[in-house]
């Protein structure tokens, strides 16, 4: 994780698009790469409009430098603010268009719906939130288990 960061260097922000990307996975050769992006462009209305188009960027960039690994792109959580909550949710409702095209162009890409994961607790922002924007360690386990789900059917059954 890179805490702070957007998805590419725009703005005085550092996006992990490029260098960050493109070392870590010539660094660790990953099976799986899982991507939650786009929380900090949101809340920071960092090119908003703009956003999916630079995930779909990052997305093939990712998918083109690792071509056999798994690739899970995930909406991003609600936050506590309803006004950015708004923005977020138009963020997130171009996500899967993204995910789909690739997935149909033969990439390794699937979508998870992490956005939903957090909301189907009615006290998200209190009971999931650490500060309005970020998971707590009862967010994080909402995140790891939607991730595992999302992953564990897509792996080979055990011996």
């Amino acid at each position: 994780g890179h805490g702070g960061y957007i998805i590419d260097t725009l703005g005085g922000k550092n996006g992990i698009s490029g260098l960050i990307t493109d070392q870590a996975l010539a660094n660790y050769h990953p099976n799986i790469v899982l991507l939650k992006i786009g929380t900090n462009d949101v809340n920071s209305t960092i090119d908003v409009a703009n956003a999916p188009t630079r995930l779909g960027k990052l997305i093939d960039e990712i998918t083109t430098n690792a071509p056999s690994a798994l690739l899970v792109v995930s909406s991003i959580i609600p936050t506590a603010d309803n006004n950015t909550n708004q923005r977020v949710q138009t963020y997130n409702a171009a996500i899967p268009g993204l995910v789909n095209t690739r997935a149909a162009a033969g990439k390794h890409v699937v979508f998870l719906d992490n956005y939903a994961a957090f909301a189907q607790n009615a006290n998200y922002a209190t009971a999931l939130m650490a500060d309005g924007l970020n998971p707590n360690d009862a967010g994080y386990v909402i995140l790891g288990q939607a991730f595992y789900v999302a992953i564990g059917a897509l792996l080979p059954a055990g011996p």
